[in-house]
């Protein structure tokens, strides 16, 4: 048996669940402490809930951690490199993991064999194989697990899509998100390490391939091993908005176009292009311009086109039309962390339903698998929504799964 400094391997003794007892302050740990610090800021707020952990590969980054639960929290914390030598405390009941998409799958399912609840970040895993994966495995664990897709909890886009449910804007037929930002080559350690960094655990279960210093600890994103692209970085967020507000699941045909226009560097996904969905009775596209604002347009999150009007979907409020584009009304709310990670909690108390259960998390980050898949063969991707599977494409199928490392191969 491997040993925990080798890979993904879960000992005996570790399948431990916690359970909480009426009134009991929930113990959560925090893995990752870029986007965790969020996290960390959020649990700080909420009540009834102890920070027990917080693990970071970078020294730097788990010093802050440590320093910022500290200044808030009066139970002590403890910080360690590897998020694994936790998940034997019987006391530890969930797990916050915000680490690079890479380690998403395989994080989630070491916690939920350990019998912790997992609230995991967009967009949950790497491939359709894992989609599949970490479902599976809250399933056979009979785990809480839900997806950072956050805007399933916030209150102005709730009553929205419950208004456009409701006939606001008549039949819907089409869906429309975007993501405008002004990134640059990747490459050049923008974001180097802030202190000591395992690289070894930082990798984990991804093979050694190239050395990735140079894209620590953000342009990761940006290569097909260990990130998901735009689409799977930001485009996750908006098209889960999408899929919810037009009432579909799976797509039957996938495309995307675009390519690497604005530098030349070692990026393997586009800084420009749309993907396009057909889900037989309606539609949906994603529009990127990674490296160029687009501060004319200033688009929405995402829209929707309907018999009677169109609603826009910007921050946390849906702004609502008449055929003749004059605004009726809108929707407002608050737009952060604090309501998604607080439904994860009430979840855990058995007092809400989740918001983003990973079954509903994970198939809207399919939909960016294969639109990825779709850009790198270089095909339209059809696709069975009822097996859920890809139709007679040899060359795609390749891609539904990933190669591991040896000895940190993920399993249910």
């Amino acid at each position: 048996m491997a040993t925990l400094g080798t890979g993904l391997v879960l000992l005996p003794h570790m399948a431990t669940a916690a359970t909480t007892a009426p009134g009991e302050s929930i113990q959560v740990a925090v893995v990752g402490l870029k986007r965790g610090m969020d996290h960390v800021k959020a649990l700080l707020k909420l009540p009834g809930v102890t920070i027990r952990y917080v693990a970071e590969t970078d020294e730097g980054r788990l010093a802050k951690g440590m320093k910022a639960v500290a200044e808030t929290q009066k139970e002590p914390c403890k910080g360690v490199t590897d998020f694994r030598t936790f998940l034997d405390d019987k006391d530890l009941h969930a797990v916050f993991i915000a680490t690079p998409n890479f380690w998403h799958t395989p994080a989630a399912l070491l916690c939920m064999a350990a019998g912790k609840h997992v609230y995991v970040e967009k967009p949950g895993s790497h491939n359709p194989r894992e989609a599949e994966m970490i479902v599976e495995s809250a399933r056979k664990h009979d785990r809480i697990c839900q997806m950072g897709n956050q805007r399933r909890s916030w209150p102005g886009v709730v009553e929205g899509i419950a208004r456009l449910h409701g006939g606001a804007i008549g039949k819907v037929h089409h869906g429309k998100a975007w993501y405008d930002a002004s990134r640059k080559a990747i490459g050049g350690r923008t974001q180097p390490p802030e202190g000591k960094l395992d690289l070894n655990l930082w990798r984990g279960p991804v093979p050694e391939r190239e050395d990735m210093l140079d894209y620590v600890h953000y342009d990761w994103h940006w290569r097909t091993h260990y990130g998901n692209g735009e689409l799977g970085n930001n485009g996750v967020h908006s098209l889960d908005v999408v899929r919810w507000g037009l009432r579909v699941d799976h797509p039957t045909q996938v495309s995307y176009l675009g390519g690497r226009y604005w530098y030349d560097d070692k990026q393997e996904f586009p800084d420009t292009g749309t993907a396009i969905y057909d889900f037989g009775h309606c539609g949906a596209s994603w529009e990127q311009s990674s490296c160029h604002p687009s501060s004319v347009e200033k688009h929405a999150t995402c829209a929707f086109y309907g018999e009677g009007g169109s609603m826009y979907v910007i921050g946390g409020k849906c702004h609502f039309h008449d055929e003749k584009g004059v605004k009726t009304s809108e929707t407002a709310g608050p737009a952060g962390d604090l309501e998604h990670i607080g439904n994860f909690l009430d979840a855990i108390r058995g007092n809400a339903k989740l918001n983003s259960e990973i079954e509903l998390g994970q198939t809207s980050a399919m939909l960016c698998h294969l639109g990825n898949i779709a850009f790198r063969t270089g095909s339209v991707v059809r696709f069975d929504p009822k097996t859920k599977k890809l139709i007679d494409q040899p060359e795609a199928r390749k891609l539904w799964a990933r190669e591991y490392r040896e000895g940190w191969e993920a399993k249910v």
